[in-house]
């Protein structure tokens, strides 16, 4: 199992699958309260592509147009049981921050860390130690307390006229859909994976019913909602189907959300950051447990990523006053042959 999922986890009574939840909570801020406060170049932001997780954050960064002003390292999509590695890097070493082991910044700060090493995790370059894994917090503090540093035209991702809403949909989201298809894949036994299962296409039923009449989650513009549901989505089909048996039926036979994640796939910074082939590569090789052979799949055909949609007869207005973000820059473009955008 692996670190940015199941040691970051337990089995609890009856084989259901409880995620440990106890992240490093502190935080980074406009006026520093937590002793890191909010700077240009003094924080890199380290994702893997393969992780739902850190893929928020990835979004979220490049919809703010954070980019010049937080730095980003990705690790690999395979790593072993101590740590995600830098492999994609020359020498296997991150260029700004010098190590081999997302590991290594954990202990620089902690050196008994107990926990699983996870991504996403924002760490202080000049000491090298981890600040912060709280992924729920993370996109939530870009939005608000980076606001100094958003581009020119960013969306509101957080508006406080609906927070109250967009809390409530989230924490929804969480126990039933994005850690729901977790409790089913790593159930440990048949009633918890039942119960899971159930659970889940419940709540993408509830889903489909609320997206029938309105384009996105919460209002009528993108917000931090629909970032949480699409990273989950978006792996359904090549992963979650059948690596974690959530298979009463694909995303693409449920009409509604499927127009929805190819809306949102279609709008720029969903797609763009969408890495197929590193996501596949994670999930079935180093989950041994479910996949001893690590044998991964061809499939899916992703062509109909980019087939319409016809979302827009809904109206919404995607970024809201805002405007999208300009193109991925090259050091952080998803690899050719990764995702069906290459045409």
């Amino acid at each position: 199992m692996d670190s940015e999922d199941t040691t970051a986890g337990s089995y609890v009574e009856e084989g259901s699958f409880e995620r440990d939840t106890n992240y490093i909570t502190t935080r980074i801020t406009a006026d520093g309260s937590d002793g890191y406060p909010v700077e240009a170049g003094r924080y890199r932001l380290v994702v893997s592509r393969a992780c739902p997780w850190a893929h928020r954050t990835i979004i979220v960064r490049r919809l703010l147009g954070l980019e010049p002003v937080l730095s980003m390292g990705m690790t690999g999509p395979v790593h072993d049981w101590r740590s995600w590695t830098f492999d994609l890097d020359p020498g296997g070493l991150d260029p700004v921050l010098g190590i081999p082991r997302l590991q290594d910044a954990y202990f620089a700060r902690f050196p008994d860390y107990p926990r699983g090493i996870t991504v996403p995790a924002i760490v202080d370059i000049a000491s090298g130690a981890v600040v912060t894994n709280d992924y729920a917090q993370i996109t939530l503090d870009f939005s608000t307390e980076w606001s100094a540093f958003h581009r020119p035209g960013a969306p509101d991702l957080y508006p406080e006229a609906h927070r109250h809403e967009i809390n409530e949909v989230i924490a929804s989201l969480f126990s039933d859909v994005n850690n729901g298809v977790y409790r089913c894949g790593f159930a440990g036994s048949q009633s918890a994976y039942e119960e899971a299962y159930d659970a889940l296409f419940s709540r993408l039923d509830a889903l489909s019913e609320r997206l029938s009449s309105q384009r996105y989650l919460v209002g009528d513009t993108i917000t931090e909602a629909d970032i949480r549901l699409f990273t989950t989505l978006v792996r359904f089909d090549p992963v979650y189907h059948g690596h974690f048996k959530c298979n009463r039926s694909k995303l693409s036979e449920m009409p509604v959300l499927w127009a929805y994640a190819r809306d949102l796939f279609t709008t720029p910074g969903f797609g763009d950051t969408t890495d197929f082939a590193q996501i596949k590569e994670h999930y079935y090789v180093c989950h041994t447990d479910i996949n001893p052979t690590g044998v991964v799949p061809k499939g899916p055909d992703l062509s109909n990523w980019l087939t319409p949609h016809g979302r827009e007869a809904l109206g919404g207005r995607p970024f809201g006053d805002g405007t999208p973000p300009g193109p991925v820059g090259d050091p952080e473009r998803v690899p050719a042959g990764h995702t069906p955008l290459d045409g």
